[in-house]
């Protein structure tokens, strides 16, 4: 496989909403931790679980080493909600196969260093993932 170069915004409109991509405390992850803050938890914000490794996670429960991953539908490859890019598809669709590689590989490290990894899915609803995470969490403790 060829090495993929980044591909600058094809379009003014297209520059826009790339810069307006939120990297932390996007409307879905503002939910889920409201969610899981209802039920007694608290938690890191946007922390590496392991230092040494550039993987942030969305929320982080470090006593009990659960590292949540709020993942996004398009960045992720959602099996439901994905859809294909229509500018520069090729580039996009090689991105998410690569964002996939790296969320595989990074839930394996983690889980060799004893960590419990949970992954929601952007469309998910916030107070179900918010239980199955305070039920994982209150189990390692």
């Amino acid at each position: 496989m060829g090495a993929i170069r980044p591909v600058g915004a094809s379009s003014e409109g297209v520059r826009k909403s790339m810069q307006a991509n939120k990297s932390r405390d996007t409307k879905p992850e503002l939910a889920l931790r409201r969610a899981v803050h209802s039920l007694g938890l608290r938690y890191r914000v946007s922390l590496r679980p392991l230092p040494a490794i550039r993987r942030t996670a969305d929320l982080v429960f470090t006593r009990a080493k659960v590292a949540v991953f709020l993942d996004g539908c398009f960045w992720h490859g959602c099996p439901q909600h994905h859809t294909k890019a229509r500018t520069n598809a090729d580039y996009w669709a090689e991105k998410v196969v690569r964002n996939r590689e790296r969320d595989a590989e990074t839930d394996q490290v983690l889980d060799d260093a004893g960590w419990q990894v949970i992954r929601v899915w952007e469309h998910e609803d916030p107070i179900q993932a918010a239980t199955k995470i305070a039920e994982i969490v209150r189990s390692r403790r």
